[in-house]
């Protein structure tokens, strides 16, 4: 019981960081090919040193709030945040959107870059490139993270667990093919993770404004098959919708 009330945090930080990683990766390997690795890995290792600072500055700041009000706020968050997540994935399953293509994000990443001059000495611009890329998706992660384990501390392990997991799965990937990692279906990993987010940010709320869920953190279970059983219902009738348009 124990495993399974901490699977959906381990889970839900796992596929949410996986996705992040890949769309920074795909950007440091475009500046690594075409302006050097020196400058691509300067800027992403400038990046996670200012995002572990971010980290040790408001992990301590959460536990000075009142735990109902960081469980409230965080249910919001989440669930503006998950809802986001899950309604473009929806969207992109029944055909409404264009499914994102890493393949194609790594061509017109490294053709922008190829159009800019490098500078003699610090190629800032690439530095610049690669720092902003692993902070725009390392802060994603990072809340995340902080949104899971926020509302009941002992679950920050297994948030921290599954995004390093992620971290270091997506690492060897990188460094073994050297490209994006096209074939990662990430329209279905986005899917996952705002399920499991949109779930999190139900059972948060629920807590913040003092509701007892039954099997306390095990419940999440349920709220996690609930929403797909809604996510998956929504896909089908757009997609029949769609077809007799």
């Amino acid at each position: 019981m124990m495993l399974l009330a901490h699977l959906p945090a381990l889970l839900a930080a796992f596929f949410a960081s996986a996705v992040e990683f890949v769309e920074a990766l795909t950007v440091v390997l475009a500046v690594g090919a075409v302006r050097g690795w020196r400058p691509a890995l300067t800027g992403a290792f400038g990046g996670f040193l200012l995002l572990a600072l971010i980290v040790a500055v408001l992990g301590p700041f959460l536990t000075m709030v009142p735990l109902r009000i960081v469980q409230l706020l965080v249910g919001i968050m989440l669930l503006v945040f998950g809802w986001r997540w899950l309604a473009k994935a929806v969207n992109r399953a029944a055909g409404r959107l264009a499914l994102r293509d890493e393949a194609q994000n790594y061509v017109r990443e490294t053709d922008r870059l190829r159009a800019m001059a490098a500078p003699p000495g610090l190629d800032k611009a690439a530095i610049g490139t690669a720092f902003n890329i692993v902070m725009l998706e390392g802060i994603e992660v990072v809340f995340i993270i902080l949104a899971i384990g926020a509302g009941a501390p002992a679950l920050l392990p297994s948030a921290i667990a599954g995004a390093a997991f992620a971290l270091g799965l997506v690492m060897l990937a990188g460094v073994a093919l050297h490209r994006p990692l096209a074939k990662v279906p990430e329209n279905t990993l986005k899917f996952g993770t705002g399920v499991l987010l949109v779930a999190f940010g139900i059972f948060w709320l629920g807590e913040g404004v003092g509701l007892n869920w039954p099997g306390d953190n095990a419940s999440l279970l349920v709220l996690i098959v609930l929403v797909f059983a809604c996510a998956m219902g929504t896909t089908r009738r757009m997609r029949a919708a769609s077809s007799q348009a």
